[in-house]
């Protein structure tokens, strides 16, 4: 039996016969676009941070339906506790609201790369992504510095989107260290 091939039915053109999109967006991201209305959440919420004399860290956590379950920013200045990281905030508050220590299926979305600790948190909330927005070459465990949440050892490691809005976040942080 021989295959014939039908030219204009496109299910039978080979993918090397196949034209390119003529025109594909350079400007359309999607790994980074899908997440950048929450971003744009976690830094209405870093903003929050400021009057109490707070580093600029805001923190959204998403469930697996992208509901926002939770959000947070830094109140390490506002409550004197050194653990109140926007990230530990959230995850708190995310846990709280479902009555449970595990996030599984959840996404935190932050507007800087987690430290050491916040990685840590991540780690054992069991949550399935972490979005973040600016690189901290001097703290960041996420892949900058270090790569805690994606180190072989763990029992969970959770995926990593770097990037979203990345020069939003990174000014600011820049403004807010500019105006001390």
């Amino acid at each position: 039996m021989t295959h014939t091939h039908d030219a204009h039915h496109p299910h039978h053109t080979p993918d090397a016969q196949r034209d390119p999109d003529p025109d594909p967006d350079p400007d359309l991201d999607p790994v980074r676009d899908p997440w950048q209305a929450s971003m744009r959440l976690a830094l209405t919420e870093a903003a929050r941070a400021v009057p109490a004399g707070d580093v600029p860290v805001g923190a959204v956590v998403l469930g697996p339906d992208g509901e926002i379950l939770a959000t947070g920013y830094n109140e390490r200045e506002a409550t004197g506790d050194p653990t109140a990281h926007a990230e530990v905030v959230a995850l708190r508050r995310a846990a709280a609201r479902l009555g449970e220590w595990r996030l599984p299926g959840c996404t935190l979305v932050v507007t800087l790369e987690p430290c050491v600790m916040c990685a840590g948190a991540l780690v054992q909330s069991r949550v399935a992504r972490v979005v973040y927005g600016a690189d901290d070459e001097k703290a960041g465990a996420a892949g900058s510095l270090w790569d805690l949440v994606r180190d072989r050892r763990l029992n969970h490691r959770p995926e990593v989107v770097r990037g979203v809005l990345a020069e939003e976040c990174a000014r600011q942080l820049t403004d807010f260290f500019r105006d001390l």
